[in-house]
């Protein structure tokens, strides 16, 4: 694949299907921040994007069983009953059978009305290609709609990037509608596009890649978490992409600012920028991360004050 190839899979003028994943915001007192976050799944359907919640963005890998389950509820109590989501699998760290852990996962989204995404779990490392699938095949059978995870071990141990063999195998899978991909490597990224369009057309990558947003432009839809920093903006972005709006192009070069602030080493530490974000934007009522989440430096701050004046968001302390 040379740049001439990658130049000619431009996708112009396509509607793109974005989802922001969910920030979980926290109160002074340390408690979820409950009416902050409904209102900020409102008002990110109201901006044009489906919801993601339960995911990294959203601190699934330290919340309890019950706390899981609130997230469900708060989710569709706030968007009402016929408004979709996405809603995270996460099995890691459990004992019992895999498949029956993902499914009873699995079952509780479907009974609030949301589509499950699969977190990869460590115990699948080293499995073969076709283990892997088998035990894919057998936890989305007889289900509606299932999306699958490749996700970057920078951003979680669980996670893994597929060898294309799995990644084939997962396309063989009528249950699974589409992968979010965060290798953060647009070739591996643009390899699965190209088997997509080869083998299942319909079949959606949703790229994960905060640190190279426009890959929308080649075919990628997004599943990001930095689509939560500034979900009005992100849908802005999309239509002018639709609409052949070269306006697009400034637009999508500040949010990626966003992101290259946010998503720098260590990428975890995402979330609490994203905290400060929202809290600079007046969005949640504290800048604080879940007390496990790794914090970032105080000056930080600064640079994404910048970030969000770049973005024509206003921020606390603004006239």
């Amino acid at each position: 694949m040379n740049i001439g190839a990658i130049a000619a899979r431009q996708r112009l003028g396509r509607k793109v299907q974005g989802i922001a994943a969910a920030l979980l915001p926290f109160e002074t007192d340390g408690r979820i921040a409950v009416t902050t976050f409904q209102e900020h799944l409102r008002a990110t359907h109201r901006a044009g994007l489906m919801n993601a919640v339960n995911m990294d963005t959203g601190y699934v890998n330290y919340l309890s069983e019950a706390q899981k389950a609130d997230v469900l509820r708060w989710t569709r109590e706030a968007l009402g009953k016929d408004v979709p989501f996405v809603a995270g699998a996460y099995i890691e760290g459990q004992t019992g059978d895999v498949v029956g852990l993902y499914r009873k996962q699995m079952d509780a989204i479907v009974a609030h009305g949301g589509i499950p995404i699969l977190f990869q779990t460590s115990r699948l490392h080293g499995k073969s290609s076709a283990e892997k699938a088998a035990v894919y095949r057998k936890v989305c059978h007889g289900s509606a709609e299932v999306l699958a995870f490749e996700l970057g071990p920078v951003f979680a141990p669980n996670g893994e990037i597929f060898d294309e063999e799995s990644f084939r195998r997962l396309l063989d899978i009528p249950e699974i509608k589409g992968i979010k991909h965060s290798s953060l490597d647009r070739l591996i990224e643009l390899g699965r596009l190209e088997l997509r369009d080869a083998q299942r057309p319909e079949f959606r990558i949703f790229t994960g890649n905060d640190l190279g947003i426009n890959m929308i432009e080649y075919g990628s839809d997004y599943l990001l978490g930095l689509a939560t920093f500034a979900p009005e903006k992100f849908a802005e972005r999309d239509r002018l992409w639709e609409t052949g709006d070269p306006a697009y192009y400034a637009l999508s070069d500040a949010l990626q600012y966003l992101g290259n602030v946010a998503f720098r080493a260590p990428v975890p530490a995402y979330k609490h920028s994203a905290a400060v974000f929202l809290h600079l934007t007046e969005r949640i009522p504290t800048e604080l991360p879940h007390p496990k989440s790794p914090k970032r430096p105080a000056w930080e701050r600064e640079l994404l004050r910048d970030c969000a004046q770049r973005l024509g968001c206003g921020v606390v302390g603004e006239s």
